[in-house]
Order: C-alpha cells, then structure tokens, then sequence
C-alpha cells in the first residue's frame, strides 16, 4: 500500500501584492495503513511566494496543495517523513516494547 498524503487546511494571506487568497502554509497529512496496522504523522510547511507562479484560491486542488507541501519539504524530507510511517507500522506489527502491569 502506497503512502497517501492529504491536506487539512492552509493559511493564506487575504492580500499579498495584487494577488488575493496567497497560500502561505500547508497543514499536510501523510498516512499509510498496512493490513491491521497504520502510521501517520502530522505537520505544516511554510511556502515561498509565488512569484509568477501564483494559483486563483479557487483553482487550487488538494493535489495541488500536496505537490506544493512535497516540493518545499523536499525529496529527502518526504522520503524521511515516508520511512518513519513504515517504522511506525513495522513496529506496531512486531512490537519491540510494551507497557502495562503484570496482573
């Protein structure tokens, strides 16, 4: 099963130069589940100004906003925040620890 990555919501600038609804930080979700496990982590990301490259508030997709979030978090970034999800459901599959009491 592939990692899915989501958005839970942005921050944006009401005005920023002549442009409106500037998409400033993308709130992103990442999660995989495996069978009976599942991992997730949770985080924002700040964006550069767009420059020429700016998108209409209303024609912003979620993947979009997701290509956005991967491209300032960068390859590595991604592929960490990808492998600690897998660790997470690898753990959760043969656990190393536990907690609890004895009776």
């Amino acid at each position: 099963m592939a990692h899915t990555w989501t958005v839970a919501t942005m921050d944006y600038d009401v005005t920023q130069g002549d442009n409106s609804n500037v998409v400033t930080c993308v709130h992103w979700r990442c999660s995989k589940t495996d069978g009976d496990h599942s991992g997730s982590s949770y985080g924002t990301v700040g964006l550069e100004p767009p420059g020429e490259s700016f998108v209409e508030w209303d024609d912003i997709t979620e993947a979009t906003a997701i290509g956005w979030a991967k491209a300032a978090l960068g390859d590595e970034q991604v592929a960490a925040i990808e492998a600690a999800i897998d660790a997470q459901i690898a753990e959760q599959a043969n656990p190393t620890s536990g907690t609890g009491v004895s009776w």
